[in-house]
């Protein structure tokens, strides 16, 4: 399978901050993965341990405010639970989003945090298809 079919993650440059991108074979994929890029503007994906799960649930009245919600929603767990999280299972029916991360407590040492994130923004925002057919999600995070 060509790379450019395969799910994945990447950040993209922005001037400022931090663009995240997800592609996936299905809408949730693409959020999933995006959950990832924007872990891995923190610190190494692989270093967290997704040992406890929490449950997340956003609304929006399109893919892509969804898709800033749901990415906001994140960092408020990340912030108030003081955790990092390596793994996200994502449901959408509509324009309801229910989710599970896993993950634990930071551990500075061990996680070596390199930036805090702030807000998923609405710049460069956009949910929709590649050329590939595939889903992308990609927006950038304020830090």
């Amino acid at each position: 399978m060509p790379a450019s079919d395969q799910v994945h993650w990447e950040h993209f440059d922005h001037a400022a901050d931090i663009g995240v991108r997800g592609v996936g074979r299905s809408l949730t994929e693409a959020f999933e993965q995006a959950a990832l890029a924007m872990t891995a503007a923190v610190c190494s994906v692989q270093s967290i341990r997704p040992t406890s799960p929490v449950h997340l649930q956003c609304q929006g009245e399109d893919p892509e405010l969804l898709f800033v919600d749901w990415l906001n929603s994140i960092i408020f767990e990340m912030a108030t639970r003081n955790m990092l999280f390596s793994r996200f299972r994502v449901e959408i029916n509509g324009g309801t989003l229910a989710a599970t991360a896993w993950g634990e407590q930071v551990d500075v040492d061990r996680h070596q945090p390199a930036v805090e994130v702030k807000g998923a923004t609405y710049t460069a925002l956009h949910v929709g298809h590649n050329e590939n057919e595939q889903w992308v999600a990609e927006t950038v995070i304020d830090v």
